[in-house]
């Protein structure tokens, strides 16, 4: 049975906990970290099987943990992701768009190799990465247009340049039309299935998005296509948010579970 530490015990991480908790995931939580104290205790409280709060990011990975989870931020892939495959442990990685970073994903690819560990991006909010990663090679185009209400998008570094007041957007508007790249730096929290996307497929700088905030919406849509001597592929999925982080979609989270149960399993793995 793998041992698991989880770094983040926010909405995210509170469900994966639960999950193990409850046994959906065949694993043992044995460490938590959240940089607000508070967050970890109050999950530790909500668990029959109490794992050990750690005082700092470093000691999830120092301690015997067989994988790390990560789901707190692009800031925390970038601050601590190294060091984790250091100490010779795997990491599960929610924040994806940390990885756009150039600088940032070939330091933890080159670490990978040398440590001989893996890092785990579940699919997220979105479906089609299988169908994407097989064609990329004859992919020309592709871009995926994301639709939110306007609360969920609240905070993000897009509106520290674009001063409004979300509450008063009454039709839907488009708040962003570029690239992956660019998308993820304004929308760290809302939008790492653009980084999921670009990198399953042709990157990030050609992997175009389309960011709209509608508040008619009671979904977290997202919109892809992409087109190429394959044929042409077009999904949409419409997703609940989280009650508790509507930033966040509910797939999101059972995506992240269903990742975390198959690297635990000895089970049939379906889908490449």
């Amino acid at each position: 049975m793998k041992k698991v530490g989880l770094l983040g015990c926010g909405a995210i991480g509170t469900e994966i906990a639960l999950a193990i908790d409850s046994g959906k995931i065949n694993a043992m939580l044995t460490h938590i970290y959240d940089f607000d104290k508070n967050k970890s205790e109050a999950l530790a409280l909500k668990l029959a099987k109490k794992p050990a709060i750690v005082e700092n990011p470093h000691m999830l990975s120092s301690n015997p943990v067989d994988i790390v989870v990560e789901a707190a931020s692009q800031d925390a892939v970038r601050n601590h992701a190294l060091s984790i495959l250091q100490n010779k442990r795997d990491l599960m990685v929610m924040s994806v768009g940390a990885l756009l970073d150039e600088s940032v994903l070939d330091v933890l690819v080159e670490a990978c190799s040398e440590f001989k560990k893996s890092i785990y991006l579940p699919s997220g909010a979105i479906a089609g990465l299988d169908a994407i990663k097989s064609v990329k090679n004859e992919i020309d185009s592709i871009s995926i247009t994301t639709t939110k209400n306007p609360k969920s998008l609240k905070g993000a570094k897009f509106f520290e340049a674009n001063p409004m007041d979300v509450d008063s957007i009454k039709n839907p508007v488009t708040l962003f039309d570029g690239n992956a790249k660019d998308a993820v730096k304004l929308f760290p929290a809302n939008i790492n299935v653009a980084a999921l996307l670009s990198l399953a497929g042709i990157g990030s700088e050609k992997t175009k998005v389309r960011i709209i905030a509608d508040p008619n919406t009671d979904k977290n849509t997202h919109a892809i296509e992409a087109k190429g001597k394959f044929g042409r592929l077009s999904i949409t999925v419409e997703n609940v948010p989280d009650q508790r982080n509507p930033k966040t979609s509910r797939l999101a989270i059972l995506s992240a579970i269903e990742c975390l149960r198959g690297i635990c399993s000895d089970d049939m793995q379906i889908g490449t």
